[in-house]
């Protein structure tokens, strides 16, 4: 099955959130942002992370993405912000001038991507000398993580024990990440580990709405509306509390300089 990225219907399901205060810490950590003038955000679906780095102080920012359906989402998210403008492009060759970003960010991407090495290459490319490289996604270690009342993707698994190949098959493990980007010819690789927060619910009927909806979760799209239905009532079995549910979500983050 898996999700149609072109599908209108899908245009505005990674514009819902804003990036939490626990990315913002992490990512403040590994880059000097105040020196970043130009940042990349490659893989940028609605805008969100584009629009925190502009909130972070960063001059300009652009958003590159695959699909015109998802950046035509990412316009309307970000349309007071006029230093951020959007790309149709690939990650692995995006057309766009060489050694010309301070930073550039792949989050969520990389599981999208077989060709890890030409990938880091056009990467290595984009970026001036000195320049920052952000890849957040998940390992197979990350996703497999038990679920509990704020580990809420945890649970997916648990319930639907055939989503485990789908999603373990799908995600790199960190070793291989960090072998590709040496062999690139990046430097001072740093792997940190993260729990994002990535929504607070009022309760338990905000939170299953979003599962319903399968707003901004890929992998729910293996699922049929039926196992869809199944999977939100043992949820509400198993999750005890009913209101300010924190969701959070186990991600890797390497930094690595051109």
């Amino acid at each position: 099955m898996g999700i149609d990225f072109h599908s209108k219907k899908n245009g505005i399901t990674y514009t819902t959130r804003k990036a939490d205060n626990s990315w913002i810490k992490a990512i403040n950590d590994l880059v000097p942002i105040e020196n970043i003038s130009k940042a990349l955000d490659i893989g940028c679906g609605g805008g969100i992370y584009s629009k925190a780095l502009s909130d972070m102080g960063v001059v300009s920012v652009t958003g590159i993405d695959f699909s015109e359906t998802i950046l035509e989402g990412a316009r309307v998210n970000c349309k007071e912000y006029k230093n951020i403008s959007f790309k149709k492009g690939n990650a692995l060759d995006t057309g766009l001038e060489g050694n010309n970003y301070n930073l550039l960010l792949e989050r969520a991407l990389i599981h999208h991507i077989e060709d890890l090495q030409n990938c880091f290459n056009e990467a290595y490319r984009l970026l001036k000398d000195d320049g920052f490289y952000i890849i957040q996604d998940r390992t197979p270690e990350d996703c497999l993580l038990e679920g509990n009342d704020s580990h809420i993707r945890g649970h997916f698994f648990e319930f639907f024990p055939r989503l485990i190949e789908k999603e373990t098959k799908r995600r790199h493990n960190s070793q291989f990440v960090i072998e590709i980007l040496k062999e690139v010819g990046f430097r001072e690789i740093q792997e940190v580990k993260l729990w994002e927060t990535r929504k607070v619910y009022e309760g338990k009927e905000q939170l299953f709405k979003d599962l319903s909806e399968r707003t901004g979760r890929s992998i729910l799209h293996e699922l049929d509306d039926k196992e869809l239905k199944l999977l939100i009532n043992r949820m509400d079995e198993s999750i005890s509390t009913n209101k300010n549910i924190v969701e959070k979500d186990r991600w890797t983050i390497w930094k690595a300089v051109k």
